[in-house]
């Protein structure tokens, strides 16, 4: 590229623009006005102008919210290689034309980090000041796409839950149930293998094929997991009568690390006071840095939300809250889902009561639908609709 023209003032832009590109090592001098512009420099350039807008949303966020701490480090993170615990910032349009969003997080790390999340129709909607984990996806062939590939090969081609557990003795209903979870996923976007009427799938040949295709589409439009750790503000945590996600840090130790700046300063402070509490109320034993929980206190903590919970549900709801153990049989309207600080759960309302039980992702697609199913250790295989027969989902 030359940086001669007629008109001098013309010629001097260029030639300032040539010498700033020199100077950011996309082009290089060859002498006599003449320059060699280096590859791929319109997407490099493209690339310092997104990052440029990046930083003024950051700023923009952070002084807004009064969190432009002095020497605060930010991070925008282009491919996120570990998890990040954090308070969520903000969320909005990365790139508004293709449905891109973007969080900003303050990390417990001390950090502010800003994260492509892919498209936003595939991201639970999170509350601000919320406590997330948002970590890489892995994309490619998973187990579960080999496994179902596997007992097809063996049955003619067929996959259903009834051959995978004739299969594998060691298999229950609910981890043969998680397989069709992914066939219908793969289906749903076309990708996938169809349905028969009596609830078993053909799967072909090039069914590994179809599934890394699948994984590849997934890991763009949802490269991480996002992941709700707590909506509760963390100084809130701490007398929490509920199973919390600052349990799991006392309990393992070596948990994530914790900086003492930003979030990370709050986090310092709501894990010493659970832990006074957890002592005080005889759940956990101190033993050095790690916690030693007391056998049955968590599911102690658990039940007390729960019953807590369905009391303040009762008064709304006008019927009575009742709980459900393992083995019983489960029949009402699947009415909502209720997010706790022990998990998420799904309100099963009935004839004269309701309950609260484990929530199954099925589940969001079958709201407002009668549903029958029996409480196991590890979960509910669900039937839809009264009175019908046919598979069960978990």
């Amino acid at each position: 590229m030359s940086s001669a023209d007629n008109d001098p003032f013309q010629q001097s832009v260029a030639v300032g623009r040539l010498r700033k590109l020199k100077s950011m090592n996309l082009a290089e001098d060859l002498g006599g006005g003449r320059y060699r512009l280096a590859d791929g420099m319109e997407e490099t350039l493209r690339r310092m102008g997104e990052r440029g807008d990046i930083i003024r949303v950051m700023q923009h966020e952070l002084t807004a919210r009064r969190l432009d701490r002095a020497g605060v480090e930010r991070v925008i993170a282009s491919e996120l290689r570990e998890p990040i615990v954090g308070k969520l910032i903000s969320r909005g349009f990365s790139d508004e034309h293709r449905d891109r969003h973007y969080m900003m997080v303050d990390g417990i790390d001390g950090r502010v980090h800003y994260v492509d999340i892919g498209r936003g129709d595939v991201v639970q909607s999170v509350p601000e000041n919320a406590t997330v984990r948002i970590e890489p996806k892995k994309a490619g062939v998973t187990q579960a796409d080999r496994t179902i590939d596997t007992i097809a090969r063996a049955n003619g081609g067929r996959y259903s839950v009834d051959l995978h557990l004739a299969h594998d003795p060691q298999a229950n209903e609910a981890f043969a149930a998680s397989h069709v979870r992914r066939l219908e996923a793969m289906r749903r976007v076309g990708a996938g293998p169809e349905r028969s009427e009596d609830g078993s799938w053909a799967i072909t040949d090039d069914h590994l094929a179809r599934a890394e295709t699948y994984a590849v589409r997934q890991q763009r439009d949802r490269p991480l997991a996002v992941s709700v750790m707590s909506r509760t503000p963390v100084a809130e945590l701490a007398g929490k009568e509920a199973p919390t996600w600052l349990d799991r840090e006392l309990s393992e130790g070596n948990g994530s690390p914790v900086r003492d700046a930003g979030f990370g300063r709050e986090v310092r402070a709501a894990l010493a006071a659970r832990r006074q509490w957890l002592v005080e109320q005889q759940l956990a034993d101190p033993d050095g840095a790690v916690l030693r929980f007391r056998q049955g206190a968590i599911d102690m903590l658990r039940q007390r939300e729960l019953r807590q919970t369905g009391e303040q549900l009762a008064d709304r709801i006008c019927k009575p809250f009742a709980s459900v153990g393992i083995g019983e049989r489960i029949e009402g309207v699947i009415a909502r889902r209720v997010d706790l600080e022990g998990g998420c759960y799904a309100l099963v309302e009935r004839s004269r009561d309701f309950t609260l039980v484990p929530w199954r992702d099925v589940l969001e697609r079958n709201m407002g639908k009668a549903a029958s199913g029996i409480m196991r250790a590890d979960g509910i295989s669900w039937q839809f609709g009264r009175g019908r027969a046919g598979p069960s989902i978990s």
